[in-house]
Parts: structure tokens; C-alpha cells; sequence
């Protein structure tokens, strides 16, 4: 399978995408029949982002509220910075938001 194949249920399909952004760990894509494009993010980011809502959730079990808010405001600042970087990217193609 190259970089370009998506796996659908065992079957491969190679597919066009527009790409908006660099590439990067966030590109900005839009994948055929979308009307809007979308994050890609690769697993390692994923995982990452996971891994930080986990810690929130697992302070506010030890009802150490100062850290669920600090942890909470850390990935909160980078979802603002990931939704900017979407809605910059839209804003350069004349697409509007689709919220």
C-alpha cells in the first residue's frame, strides 16, 4: 500500500485530496465528495491529544481541580490554535465555515 491509498474493510482506494495547508501534523484537507475540509491529524498527535484530556479527567478523579484547570487550559489553548489554523486556511479559499 503507497502513501496515497486509503483502506476501506480490506480494499484499497486511491483518492485525490485538496490540500490546504502545508502538511505538516494538521493539514487542512478536503477528501472527494466533502464539502468542506477537514483536520488530518497523524496518530502520534492523536494519541497525544488523548493522553492530555486522560491527565484532566485523572486529576479531576484526585479532585485536584487546580490541575484539571490548568491541564484543561493547555489543551484548550491548542484546540483554539488547531481551529485558527483551520479557519485561516478557509478563509484564504473563500470557503465559508461550516459552523
Amino acid at each position: 500500500m503507497s502513501a496515497g491509498d486509503v483502506r476501506l474493510d480490506g480494499v484499497t482506494e486511491r483518492v485525490e485530496a485538496e490540500l490546504f495547508t502545508d502538511g505538516g501534523n494538521d493539514a487542512v484537507v478536503r477528501l472527494p465528495g466533502r464539502r468542506f475540509p477537514g483536520v488530518l491529524m497523524q496518530g502520534d498527535s492523536l494519541h497525544i491529544l488523548r493522553s492530555d484530556l486522560a491527565q484532566v479527567m485523572e486529576a479531576c478523579g484526585r479532585g485536584d481541580l487546580a490541575e484539571a484547570r490548568d491541564s484543561a487550559g493547555l489543551l484548550l489553548g491548542g484546540l483554539d490554535v488547531l481551529l485558527k489554523r483551520y479557519e485561516d486556511a478557509l478563509q484564504q479559499h473563500e470557503i465559508p465555515r461550516p459552523y
